[in-house]
């Protein structure tokens, strides 16, 4: 995971496999709650899913304020790259 398209994937799949989103509804521009219909508890386990993933501690505070998935790219890249 070196730069954002493999993390924009990873994000995919883990969309895809835990959420059952069509990967290709998962676009930087598409918005968490109004397009993907993610919530609180999705949230979470995407959260605890990163961590796993990354090795990092992730902190919900961190992705407040995420509206979009490009939002959540540019924290997971920002997380790994500390």
């Amino acid at each position: 995971m070196n730069n954002r398209d493999d993390i924009l994937q990873m994000i995919r799949d883990i969309m895809q496999e835990m959420f059952e989103i069509d990967a290709e509804d998962v676009t930087p521009e598409a918005r968490l709650y109004e397009d993907l219909d993610f919530d609180s508890i999705d949230a979470v386990d995407m959260i605890v899913k990163l961590k796993e993933l990354t090795g990092k501690a992730v902190k919900p505070e961190d992705f407040k304020n995420a509206r979009t998935v490009g939002d959540v790219v540019e924290a997971v890249d920002k997380l790994i790259h500390i």
